[in-house]
């Protein structure tokens, strides 16, 4: 959960994660913005609600079988908002009471929330975390890995990385990856780009480990649904071969500085408008040298995001 890169501001890529595969995809320039200028976003209730819902379901597997009910899972909320706060004490200004945040951030010092306002918030992520329990039975589960880092070298060289929610792996030796959504699940059309994230922690898995994954499972909890793919080896080896054109159009646009905004429904949620040709704006300087632009267009590379719901903070 949280941010993480592998390198500072300024500096070249050198890995690619889902979530920045599918800022390209995307949008080139949100990638360059938070990859290559690391711009800060301000924190939303929906990323935080996420990592609130997933951290409580990552430590209820820590109880035994038997006490991982409903009632277990709801009252660990309110514990596990406390623990985050005390990593990111900013957070608590998501629900500051409305004025109450110009003279105490002048201070330096955390705004009040307002009671009501963050009771709401937690009552959501309680009925997020209750509606679990209608689409998995967590007695009868004993995942092998919880909040599982990965990383792998290609052949060519990219290397992957990511956080994998959840791996089971049955006594059959069959392996499953599942991944919790707090948003809701995306419409039949769009089914393929929210299954590029799980495909992508297939191919790694299987890179890493040499076992082709089962299922690549995708919990919504938001909706209430649950969308599986049984993955082959043609599918993987067709997300390594469009992860390699991806990783080549990155290159060429860190290159050349052409990182190419293209307007969406999604430019609502973007913190940096005011630096966005589309919105009037100017990109900061660029900080990398520069190689002459080539005729192939830089941002040649399907418009689909790797993310369908809301899940944890930040980029991987």
């Amino acid at each position: 959960m949280g941010t993480s890169t592998d390198h500072p501001a300024g500096e070249r890529p050198r890995t690619l994660s889902p979530s920045r595969a599918g800022d390209f995809m995307t949008c080139p320039l949100l990638y360059r913005f938070r990859v290559i200028d690391r711009l800060p976003e301000r924190p939303s209730e929906a990323a935080t609600r996420g990592t609130l819902v997933h951290a409580v379901l990552e430590r209820l597997f820590d109880d035994p079988a038997a006490e991982r009910t409903a009632g277990r899972a709801r009252s660990m909320v309110a514990g596990e908002w406390e623990r985050l706060l005390a990593a990111r004490p900013e957070l608590v200004e998501l629900f500051a009471e409305e004025g109450a945040d110009g003279p105490q951030a002048a201070e330096g010092t955390a705004a009040a929330p307002d009671p009501e306002r963050l009771a709401r918030w937690l009552a959501d992520a309680e009925r997020l975390v209750e509606r679990w329990f209608t689409l998995e039975d967590p007695t009868r589960l004993e995942p092998s890995e919880r909040e599982l880092f990965v990383e792998t070298q290609l052949d060519s060289g990219l290397t992957l990385r990511g956080i994998i929610d959840r791996v089971d792996v049955a006594p059959t030796g069959e392996v499953r990856i599942v991944d919790y959504k707090t948003g809701k699940a995306p419409r039949p059309e769009y089914a393929a780009g929210a299954l590029f994230q799980m495909k992508f922690y297939g191919l790694v898995l299987w890179r890493l480990r040499g076992v082709l994954p089962r299922r690549l499972q995708l919990v919504y909890l938001g909706s209430g649904e649950v969308l599986s793919h049984d993955p082959t080896e043609a599918d993987l080896r067709a997300v390594e071969r469009k992860l390699l054109a991806l990783w080549e159009a990155i290159g060429r646009a860190t290159e050349t500085g052409d990182w190419r905004p293209r307007r969406s429904k999604l430019c609502g949620w973007c913190d940096h408008q005011a630096f966005c040709p589309e919105f009037g704006g100017t990109p900061p300087p660029y900080p990398l040298p520069l190689i002459p632009a080539p005729a192939r267009p830089v941002d040649a590379v399907p418009e689909e995001s790797a993310d369908g719901g809301q899940g944890r903070m930040g980029p991987v």
